[in-house]
């Protein structure tokens, strides 16, 4: 060391050319030796391909591999460079015997270039094959050894060599003439490929078979030689074939390799999609598409989610449609208008305030708000109905009473914590229609939501009744990424287990499409919670559904917004939707959250809590919130003689011969359209006429009174004139409601006074006051 340091101080100047050379030699190589554009490629949660976008120079060019399959390594290096793994970046054997063949031909015929040297010319884009170039690449060749590894360099060698026309490593070639990965390449594949970048011009089709074709039979008569193969494999392989064609790359999942090249553009992601999933369902989307077009319905979306990794499984943005209806829309992340889908959040969010239990009758009957008057599917009234029933058959009206009653800036408030970005305006901007499909929403956050809701559900029971702080977050298409569900806690994230749990239990008796219908009769048929949704005009039709493992979404519609008839949820979306759960594993239904719930009586009839007066009581596990609601309102205490034909009272009849019963009664509106659909509903008995104090309230028409037919006369701008309907009542400030033909008109208050104009016919006018009083006229009109 002495000696070394004395040369150094006597010799400083070849020291600092020494120093200066090696310092130029650590630096010679570039930090990053390629700098070309790569494809975007994805692969399933196993690194099966399903897609990839082409390089932005045009060139199929996968991003860089850190392996080499076995086959292709050997092959290489068999023909390329023998002595690989024993050189320390070039072969001076090989540079000598190919420096004597150029001198002795007075030309360049062979380059005596190893696997390393290779590597160098290809990132300095094939300059010229000077002997000073030559030179170079023999110098950065070695300070390559330095920096990799040998199976480090042959696999950038793999990546970057190329294989004839736009096709650049040895993963798209796989692709592009074999149509497999490259793990997945017989010897006489991997033989081709390792003969090619020494002459990729031989792959065209057509074209130089023959000489392709000897130099890869004389490789594998190379390894046969070398007993690499045995005879039968080499005979085997000599009689395969060559690609006459290149394959078009898998396309399995299109739309989402367009959302990740947004933000990973020429990155290889390993997506958490399950390849033969994705694929059956495409077929599914493809073979309803193909039915659904006929009826010009041109697009379909279809989404997976996993509930406990929150991890998608299967993302479909569109149909298998054309340019022209707009294939390359993905609509999974597009706003549409959500129709009923909204509906059981408010449900949820009902229970978990402790405004209704399950079976709470909710009012359905003719309803006006302003101009706003919301009307059932069928145009039909139950007059009162439970609520989960309500929320099973999808009934508008009940469902913009019951957001009226529960107040839409509260409403407005769980979607916004819901993190549904498309609702943007605040509640006042869409009114009561928002539960009906006045918002927009998209797929994605609709399906987030319905997996945060099961897996509360399951974080619930699977922990000490915990929940988890960050419940109601993003999926992912990522599979290395891993969900954070934040810090456990005993205080609900938005909405408490037991009301989630209810609202599903509901939302398991929605009526299944036709071929579906009788499934609960069958005890292998999957128990699913599931809502459809139809927007206004039969834009957009929705299905979404979810079990304890998985939660599917899908929408039908068209991109550009044109309705068809036919487009509603139940008949587009939902056959979809249960063909998508045949595709996957039966799960147990969810556990009943006991922690979070209470057994109480229940008035059987009313669904309320049940009273003193409530004769029929069953007792029912409810939200620990249910318990704030009122007892039952409908069940009342009546007096009635011994015939209990009439109601009596001490004025009129000996106290020991009242018979005390409990009756049943709405109010008048409810109470006549619910009487239609429910034999059992009897209204009270009238009062005895001598009992004291029990005088009836009286009305009656003014017009028309006795007349049978009505001339309605026209104007002199030949418009036919209204129809004046009036009726008194012995109580004026009484609430009448007025029908048609069974068909609600409206109501007044004070001065009964209303106003039609019917074509001519016969018709029933019916008016019944809020005691439940009913007077009748039939009348025929003519012009």
């Amino acid at each position: 060391m002495q000696r070394l340091l004395a040369y150094f101080k006597n010799n400083k100047k070849k020291t600092i050319v020494l120093f200066l050379l090696l310092v130029a030699y650590y630096f010679c190589l570039p930090k990053h030796l390629f700098k070309d554009p790569t494809a975007t490629v994805i692969t399933s949660n196993k690194n099966e391909l399903l897609g990839a976008l082409i390089a932005d120079d045009g060139q199929w060019r996968f991003p860089e591999n850190d392996s080499v399959p076995d086959k292709f390594k050997t092959c290489i290096i068999a023909f390329e460079d023998e002595y690989f793994y024993n050189h320390p970046g070039f072969n001076p054997i090989s540079i000598f015997k190919a420096l004597k063949e150029n001198m002795d031909s007075g030309e360049i015929k062979r380059g005596g270039s190893t696997i390393t040297q290779q590597v160098i010319r290809l990132s300095r884009k094939r300059k010229q094959r000077t002997y000073w170039e030559k030179f170079k690449e023999i110098i950065l060749a070695t300070r390559l050894e330095f920096r990799h590894n040998k199976d480090e360099i042959l696999a950038l060698y793999a990546s970057h060599a190329p294989f004839g026309g736009n096709v650049v490593g040895l993963d798209a070639a796989s692709w592009r003439y074999f149509n497999r990965n490259s793990e997945d390449l017989s010897w006489a594949e991997s033989a081709t490929l390792a003969v090619l970048p020494n002459a990729p011009s031989l792959i065209y089709p057509g074209k130089n078979q023959t000489q392709l074709l000897n130099k890869r039979n004389r490789l594998l008569k190379k390894l046969l030689e070398n007993q690499t193969i045995d005879s039968l494999t080499y005979n085997l392989s000599i009689s395969e074939g060559l690609p006459q064609k290149p394959y078009p790359l898998p396309q399995i999942a299109t739309h989402l390799l367009q959302t990740i090249a947004k933000n990973d553009k020429g990155q290889r992601i390993k997506t958490s999609v399950n390849k033969r999933l994705q694929q059956q369902t495409n077929s599914i989307v493809f073979n309803h598409y193909n039915t659904l077009k006929q009826n010009e319905i041109y697009n379909i979306s279809a989404l997976i989610l996993d509930v406990k990794t929150r991890k998608v499984l299967t993302y479909v943005g569109n149909a298998p449609t054309d340019k022209n209806h707009q294939n390359s829309v993905d609509i999974i992340n597009k706003p549409r208008s959500t129709g009923s889908i909204l509906k059981p959040f408010l449900y949820a969010a009902m229970l978990d305030a402790g405004d209704i239990l399950p079976n709470t009758l909710v009012a359905d009957v003719p309803t006006q708000f302003g101009d706003y008057s919301p009307e059932n599917f069928n145009k039909e009234f139950d007059g009162a109905v439970p609520a989960k029933r309500a929320l099973s058959r999808s009934l508008n009206v009940p469902a913009v009473r019951m957001l009226q009653d529960f107040g839409l800036d509260r409403f407005h408030y769980y979607l916004k914590n819901l993190h549904l970005k498309d609702i943007r305006f605040n509640a006042n901007h869409y009114g009561l229609s928002l539960v009906l499909g006045g918002a927009e929403s998209n797929l994605w956050d609709l399906c987030k939501s319905y997996a945060a809701f099961s897996s509360t559900i399951n974080h619930f029971n699977e922990t000490s009744s915990e929940y988890f702080s960050n419940e109601f977050c993003e999926p992912t298409f990522f599979e290395n990424e891993e969900i954070d569900f934040g810090k456990k806690s005993n205080e609900k994230t938005l909405f408490d287990a037991a009301s989630i749990y209810l609202t599903y239990e509901s939302l398991k008796e929605v009526n299944r499409p036709e071929g579906d219908d009788n499934w609960e009769f069958f005890d292998n048929s999957k128990q699913i919670a599931w809502k459809t949704g139809t927007s206004y005009g039969f834009r957009d039709a929705w299905a979404i559904g979810t079990t304890k493992d998985y939660v599917v979404g899908v929408w039908v519609g068209n991109a550009d917004g044109e309705g068809r008839p036919g487009l509603v949820g139940v008949q587009a979306a939902a056959p979809i939707l249960f063909d998508v759960f045949d595709l996957l594993p039966n799960s147990q239904w969810f556990q009943k959250p006991f922690d979070e719930m209470e057994k109480v009586k229940i008035c059987a009839v009313s669904g309320y809590r049940a009273s003193v007066n409530c004769v029929k009581i069953d007792e029912k596990y409810i939200q620990k919130s249910g318990l704030k609601t009122e007892a039952c309102p409908y069940h009342k205490l009546i007096h009635l003689d011994k015939t209990e034909s009439f109601q009596v009272n001490s004025s009129c009849e000996n106290i020991n011969e009242i018979k005390n019963t409990s009756w049943f009664v709405l109010p008048p509106l409810m109470a006549y359209y619910y009487k239609d659909k429910h034999s059992f509903y009897k209204p009270l008995p009238p009062f005895r006429n001598d009992c004291i104090g029990s005088k009836k309230e009286t009305m009656e028409f003014i017009y028309p009174k006795d007349i049978k037919t009505v001339f309605l006369p026209k104007d002199f701008n030949e418009k036919t004139n209204d129809l004046i309907l009036k009726v008194a009542h012995s109580k004026p400030n009484t609430t009448l409601y007025w029908y048609l033909d069974h068909k609600f008109l409206g109501e007044t208050s004070t001065i009964h006074n209303m106003a039609i104009q019917p074509k001519e016919g016969k018709y029933l006018i019916t008016v019944t006051d809020e005691f439940g009083n009913e007077i009748k006229r039939f009348i025929e009109i003519s012009h």
